[in-house]
């Protein structure tokens, strides 16, 4: 098994299905084919899906004749990478202009929960230290 890399390693085919097993925690190839755009056959995703164990993106268990497929890091750690990635390669490697779409984008969905949340985090990152 080779070492974990970032997902932009993998090609768009790999990257859904990863998504696809990320969104659901753990799957079968079924369960794969059935959520994937423009699905291949389902012997080719079985093939995908043992190939991305080799590269050590994904681990399986055996529940019956089925194969069920996890995710060999941590999501929260992958979205963190994902995150700086999109940052990296979309805003110039700035923070503030990612946040900025992003608010812009959802300005007619925050709830004042949310924004609370995201004046802690600003108050946080400007070394005041939100009171709880």
């Amino acid at each position: 098994m080779t070492k974990n890399r970032g997902l932009e390693q993998l090609g768009r085919r790999e990257r859904q299905i990863m998504d696809i097993v990320y969104r659901r925690g753990r799957a079968n190839a079924a369960e794969v084919l059935a959520d994937l755009p423009d699905p291949p056959t389902y012997t080719a995703v079985r093939g995908m899906l043992r190939l991305l164990e080799s590269k050590g993106y994904l681990r399986h268990e055996q529940d019956g004749p089925r194969y069920i497929y996890m995710p060999t890091v941590n999501p929260e750690r992958v979205s963190k990478s994902a995150v700086q990635h999109l940052v990296r390669t979309f805003f110039d490697n700035s923070a503030s202009s990612a946040v900025a779409a992003m608010v812009g984008m959802y300005e007619d969905r925050w709830s004042d929960d949310d924004l609370d949340k995201l004046e802690k985090l600003i108050e946080r990152a400007r070394g005041k230290g939100a009171k709880s």
